[in-house]
């Protein structure tokens, strides 16, 4: 159901909102989880050390889609937020054109590219075979990731975040099902965990389309909206492409800490893997308050409300701080048992590492927690280019830690470059949200007046149809953005 963002308590709309996104992104953790836990079981730890070098260069291309896919659902819920209905449309329309075109290019670019970057990554020979083929069948799947994740997008854009929870979670015990099957009984070993999670959101896409025609008429395009111009475009692509290339951008410093772990072994491929893991499912709280706080805020800014911005942000921080120590002790203090569920026995040297990594992560989650939320408020704001400059500071931070702190320590030394690249991180966006933060209040709170009228279809309730059973006058509102965008600058 779309739902506002713009009136209530801040901290309660933001958790209530943060709650679904954070239940979604533990579901779609367990994808990799699961992936993890029955190839390291069933296949042995090459097997899970070969899906683990893949890593890097999946989140290099997938991240990316991401990434972007949530860059063009900003405008969406600016538009939501200032209710422009016809605006929503276009804005949908826009999107779903640009992720078309680059699912084509990841799902026909992506396998060609998997074996020779991989070779290129120093992968072990032992694991080249089985990396290869797990990336390949997880790129022609390309298409179902994106969509998915634009679907769910606009749908958490005009305010509805348990949807696409509910359909991640169908998604996932599918997901369950068929890698458990496909490696085992079927013997079709990492191709079949691939392609379980490939299926599986495919499936995904579309409960989400069948939702959209029968219950969010609101997101449904008519023929004119196709008709996009080179501004719409232009807009899309303007925070579409930073969220997307930073997202890319720190692959690619994992990428060099995959290079660097390649040189360590398998063991502490594994390690790093298995550690990877846990720490995904324990961030997932964060990431969802991050992009809580993103969508918050651009209804705010898009309804005019700078005060409820402020406020919002603060409060959020102060959210993501408590969580972050929480975070941490649990993964220090119980990381071993957690680490121990993908390995089998006798991988004690495994466990050791991974748990060492997990102490790195969870000892600093609170830098983490503030980079979600700030990038996000500035995301949400429609800044794209200090959230691109933090990808570019993560990845020389990254890379640094990794070759450097790699060559004299060792697995510790590669584990210490996540935090140093969250550091490097938080102190580019704390003076930069500090600017934004007062800019909004120099800001007037402007809640948008109705001055015009447009006609609103009345749905027939018998049998979600979408007919039209009525049209009426509705007072929409007409919205001066650019002269916010220009205050917001100064």
């Amino acid at each position: 159901m779309a739902t506002s963002l713009t009136t209530g308590r801040p901290w309660r709309v933001i958790l209530t909102f943060a709650v679904p996104l954070l239940i979604g992104n533990v579901v779609q953790q367990l994808y990799q989880v699961v992936d993890t836990v029955v190839v390291g079981r069933e296949l042995g730890v090459n097997s899970l050390a070969a899906v683990g070098a893949t890593g890097s260069l999946l989140f290099l291309l997938l991240g990316f889609a991401w990434g972007m896919t949530s860059g063009f659902a900003i405008p969406t819920a600016q538009a939501f937020g200032a209710k422009d209905a016809a605006g929503v449309r276009r804005s949908v329309a826009t999107g779903t054109l640009l992720s078309a075109a680059a699912s084509i290019v990841i799902t026909i670019g992506g396998p060609l590219l998997a074996e020779p970057v991989l070779v290129l990554m120093q992968t072990p020979p032992e694991l080249l075979a089985e990396a290869t083929l797990f990336t390949q069948v997880s790129f022609l799947g390309g298409g179902a990731t994106m969509f998915f994740n634009y679907l769910s997008a606009i749908i958490r854009a005009i305010g509805d975040s348990k949807t696409p929870l509910v359909f991640l979670t169908i998604a996932c015990g599918l997901n369950v099902v068929l890698v458990i099957v496909l490696v085992g009984p079927v013997g079709w070993g990492v191709a079949g965990a691939a392609l379980a999670t490939v299926v599986a959101q495919a499936v995904s896409v579309l409960l989400c389309l069948e939702f959209v025609r029968r219950r969010m008429p609101m997101l449904h395009i008519r023929r004119e909206d196709w008709r996009v111009t080179r501004d719409d475009i232009a807009d899309h692509l303007r925070l579409g492409l930073p969220m997307g290339f930073q997202a890319s951008i720190i692959a690619i410093g994992t990428l060099v800490v995959q290079v660097a772990l390649n040189v360590l072994g398998a063991e502490a491929i594994a390690a790093y893997t298995a550690a990877s893991r846990v720490d995904s499912l324990a961030t997932a709280l964060l990431a969802s308050l991050g992009l809580a706080v993103s969508m918050y805020v651009a209804q705010n800014f898009g309804g005019r409300r700078p005060d409820r911005i402020r406020s919002g942000v603060v409060q959020a921080t102060w959210m993501a701080i408590v969580a972050s120590l929480v975070l941490g002790i649990v993964l220090i203090a119980f990381g071993t048992h957690l680490v121990r569920l993908f390995v089998g026995d006798g991988a004690d040297e495994v466990v050791e590492l991974a748990h060492l990594m997990l102490i790195i992560n969870g000892s600093t989650y609170a830098l983490l927690g503030v980079l979600f939320v700030l990038r996000g408020a500035l995301q949400g704001l429609g800044q794209a280019m200090i959230p691109t400059i933090t990808g570019v500071v993560e990845l020389f931070a990254r890379v640094a830690a990794a070759v450097v702190l790699g060559a004299v320590l060792g697995f510790a030394g590669v584990a210490m470059s996540n935090p140093l690249a969250w550091v490097g991180a938080v102190v580019i966006l704390i003076p930069a949200y500090v600017r934004a933060h007062r800019a909004l209040a120099k800001m007037p709170v402007d809640p948008l007046e109705p001055t015009l009228t447009t006609p609103i279809a009345i749905v027939g309730p018998d049998n979600s149809s979408l007919n039209v059973d009525a049209v009426v006058t509705q007072p929409v509102p007409v919205m001066v953005q650019r002269r916010w965008k220009k205050l917001l600058r100064r």
